[in-house]
């Protein structure tokens, strides 16, 4: 180049008619002249020391040197425009992205996001629903909210809390089941997680059926499942009320099986700005105190697997 002077008005004359590949219509975009677009773009040819265009009889075509520049440019005054849009009386809209397991984020979270957004208006939100398998690096993610024992290699993890699960089904199914032991003349639904039925039948105090009940990788699949009178689901019941009080599904016995928790998890590398910390505070105040005992805040100690 042959000036370290950035030429941003000729820059966004290039992008401009790059995409409507005519100096006209690039004038009739930035409102100014056709004459003024051609000037414009030919002192960034001149700067730059290439030709960026092929002037055709009708419009124009982007040289390779021309196709080279115009990704950079044109993301640059995306990501310009992005964030300039967030700017909203007077505040700067930080954008907060949470990966989240579905069922935590079906069942907990989203009935809670109006009162989230009514307190933290000037915080914009963004869910990603996993099955429980995140990458909060590779995912470009600030929090993860995920399940188990919150101990995960590089991260940090707050306890939010404990999800034990028990056996759910659909009205007419529960009618016929008088104890533990009728469950295996059922279908029984089955996660990823292979041991939730052995434990459960262990906790109940019988001997574990054989299990070969179809499988699922989402609670919210399999509760749907059990709604619908296909098999009897292990559930955590905490994430399932509202479906239990319009009784599409039925609570059977008291047995119930604790596996791990729900945790706020975040890298060990990142720095919590104002606008995480802010939602990692209302999240913590929003849990019932039933279900946050004190040590809920207590960050986990890490351990690699």
């Amino acid at each position: 180049m042959k000036s370290s002077h950035l030429p941003l008005n000729a820059l966004r004359a290039f992008e401009a008619s790059a995409r409507q590949l005519s100096f006209t219509r690039a004038g009739l975009e930035l409102r100014v002249t056709q004459a003024a677009v051609s000037h414009q773009v030919k002192s960034l040819e001149e700067t730059l020391g290439v030709q960026l265009f092929r002037r055709l009889p009708r419009g124009l075509a982007l040289t390779d040197e021309g196709q080279a520049l115009l990704p950079a440019i044109a993301e640059s005054f995306d990501r310009i425009r992005a964030t300039i849009e967030r700017f909203e009386d007077g505040y700067f809209r930080e954008v907060i992205t949470v990966g989240v397991v579905g069922t935590f984020a079906t069942g907990w979270l989203l009935p809670r996001l109006k009162a989230f957004e009514a307190a933290h208006p000037h915080i914009d939100l963004r869910l990603m629903t996993n099955n429980n398998r995140v990458d909060i690096a590779g995912e470009g993610l600030d929090f993860a909210i995920r399940f188990g024992d919150g101990l995960w290699h590089g991260t940090e993890a707050t306890r939010l809390f404990a999800a034990p699960l028990s056996a759910f089904c659909a009205p007419n199914i529960a009618r016929r089941l008088r104890k533990p032991s009728d469950l295996k003349r059922e279908v029984l639904l089955r996660s990823y997680r292979p041991d939730e039925w052995p434990r459960w039948f262990t906790a109940a105090g019988i001997a574990t059926p054989r299990l070969t009940g179809p499988m699922f990788d989402s609670s919210i699949i399999m509760a749907e499942v059990a709604a619908r009178g296909a098999g009897v689901a292990l559930l955590p019941a905490m994430l399932f009320s509202h479906e239990e009080q319009q009784r599409r599904i039925v609570r059977l016995f008291k047995t119930e099986i604790a596996l791990g928790d729900y945790w706020l998890t975040w890298l060990h590398s990142k720095r919590l700005s104002p606008a995480l910390l802010a939602f990692k505070a209302w999240l913590l105040d929003a849990i019932p105190a039933h279900a946050a005992p004190q040590s809920v805040a207590r960050t986990a100690k890490r351990a690699a697997r």
